[in-house]
C-alpha cells in the first residue's frame, strides 16, 4: 500500500482554544501538494494566536484572500489521497481533518494514523530512527508549513520503509 504524508497548519493549538486549520499539505508518491483554507463561518470566533500565526507565518488576511473553500479543499484532498495510507506525526491532525469535514458538511474521507505505528510495524529501532530523522531534516529543512512538514514527514517514512532512493520527493 503507497503511503503519504499529511499535516496540518491551524489558527491555535487547542490548549489556545477553539482551533480551525488553515492549510493542509500531502507529501509522498510522487505527490506534493499543500492547501490554503479560507476560514469556513462555522469557525467565526473561535481563536487564533499569535504564537501560531509567528510559527507559520500565516496571517488571518492571507488566508481569507488566498484561501479555497472548505469544500473545494475536502474534495480535492480526498481525491489526492483516495487509496492511499495516511500517516502524520501527531494525532491531532485527525481532530483538524474532522474540523475541516465539518465545515464542508462531510464525514471525513479517509482517517489519518499515526506515523509511530508505521515504525511499530516496520521494526525500526533507536537508530533506525535517528538516520532517518537525520534524512529527513536534510531533505526537507524548511519547516512550519504544512507542506514542507508533510514533506519532511515524507522523507522520514520513506527512510524507515527503506525506498530513499526510489521515492522523489518534489
Amino acid at each position: 500500500m503507497t503511503i503519504l504524508a499529511i499535516d496540518f497548519e491551524a489558527s491555535c493549538l487547542p490548549r489556545h482554544g477553539r482551533s480551525y486549520p488553515i492549510e493542509v499539505g500531502i507529501a509522498g508518491d510522487g505527490i506534493d501538494r499543500s492547501w490554503l483554507i479560507r476560514p469556513h463561518e462555522s469557525w467565526s470566533g473561535w481563536d487564533w494566536t499569535a504564537e501560531a500565526e509567528a510559527l507559520h507565518g500565516l496571517s488571518r488576511a492571507q488566508i481569507e484572500r488566498e484561501g479555497a473553500p472548505v469544500e473545494q479543499v475536502l474534495t480535492e484532498l480526498g481525491m489526492a489521497v483516495a487509496g492511499r495510507r495516511v500517516v502524520a506525526d501527531s494525532l491531532i491532525d485527525q481532530y483538524w481533518l474532522d474540523t475541516l469535514a465539518a465545515a464542508a458538511g462531510f464525514g471525513a474521507p479517509f482517517v489519518i494514523g499515526h506515523a509511530g505505528a508505521l515504525f511499530d510495524e516496520q521494526g525500526a529501532d533507536e537508530p533506525r530512527i535517528s538516520a532517518a530523522i537525520a534524512y529527513a531534516d536534510a531533505s526537507s529543512p524548511a519547516r512550519h508549513r504544512a507542506g514542507d512538514d508533510a514533506r519532511w514527514l515524507a522523507a522520514l517514512v520513506a527512510s524507515i520503509m527503506g525506498v530513499t532512493g526510489a521515492m522523489q520527493l518534489a
